[in-house]
């Protein structure tokens, strides 16, 4: 039933129709206010503060993708400039996240390119950090050939990749003599069996694997480090991965913990009381729907939640 109610989902996520109609209705604002405190960086940035005195770091997405005019990612651009800026005016010890195709990435590489040197300049320049989004398979390979290029110029920066993915293991291979930056996530799409894991036990084993693979890594190779994030909510996953750092000798700041803002968020505040480096994604943006059916997909028990706001 959970796989059942994954798939519609992820159908609802990518279907026109519903994407126009939708958001329309007061009962799907009020669901999506779980996982966004709002619409614009400044209500981002404002949720930041509470998380950050209580020692969780902020990551900052705006959201949508696939531009249809290849100018329009100047303007994307542009805003991730001023929200680095503002984050340094805020006081904020806050990343960026930036999505390969909201700045062009299926229209010109190249341009794409250009683009993200200069956010992650900026990023370095401000004491900042950039990754780059991992989104559906078809733009794997250009992401990650994207983040090759970027890293040979701009080591402060990052990449998503996702254990569902059945190359994944072999992409880090690929990225470990660069010493790179790695966000961990399970996936949010809908890929076909042939190129991913399609129940969770593999999905979990692969996470686990990888994890362990890049720790090994970052120890064995200390004049590379690794830097691993878990974009997971999923706590087991987390304490698994703590055991096995532990018995490669590495301590609870061998690895970094990444949730989204409004999920779990007791064990987001209790795995930073108990030592985990903690940073909450914090999504905003008016292309809120198919992200926002991606992430009732992740955990189709938030649906539940949705389904209360029909609720006066």
């Amino acid at each position: 039933m959970t796989s059942l109610m994954r798939h519609v989902l992820l159908w609802f996520s990518r279907n026109d129709w519903l994407r126009e109609r939708l958001p329309r209705f007061r009962f799907m604002r009020r669901a999506v206010g779980r996982f966004m405190p709002g619409e614009d960086v400044d209500a981002a940035l404002a949720a930041a503060v509470p998380l950050q005195e209580a020692g969780i770091g902020s990551m900052y997405t705006r959201l949508g993708e696939h531009l249809t005019h290849l100018d329009e990612a100047e303007g994307v651009a542009a805003h991730y400039l001023d929200v680095l800026d503002r984050i340094v005016a805020s006081g904020i010890r806050g990343e960026i996240s930036v999505k390969p195709t909201q700045l062009g990435l299926d229209l010109d590489p190249e341009t794409t390119l250009r683009h993200v040197e200069r956010i992650a300049a900026r990023a370095a320049e401000v004491g900042s950090y950039m990754w780059i989004d991992m989104e559906g398979s078809a733009w794997c390979e250009a992401t990650i050939r994207l983040y090759e290029r970027l890293r040979e110029t701009q080591p402060r920066t990052g990449v998503c990749l996702q254990s569902y993915l059945r190359r994944t293991a072999a992409d880090v291979e690929r990225l470990l003599p660069l010493g790179p930056s790695i966000r961990l996530v399970k996936g949010a799409y809908d890929e076909p069996a042939s190129i991913a894991f399609r129940s969770r036990a593999e999905v979990d084993a692969n996470f686990l694997a990888v994890a362990a693979a890049l720790l090994r890594a970052g120890r064995d190779h200390p004049d590379r480090p690794v830097r691993l994030s878990l974009g997971t909510h999923d706590v087991g996953l987390i304490d698994r991965t703590a055991e096995h750092a532990a018995a490669l000798g590495l301590g609870r700041d061998a690895f970094r913990v990444e949730m989204l803002f409004g999920i779990r968020v007791a064990e987001q505040y209790r795995l930073a009381r108990d030592g985990f480096p903690v940073t909450t994604l914090i999504a905003y943006g008016t292309a809120w729907y198919p992200w926002y059916m991606r992430r009732l997909a992740e955990r189709p028990a938030n649906v539940l939640f949705a389904l209360r706001q029909l609720v006066p």
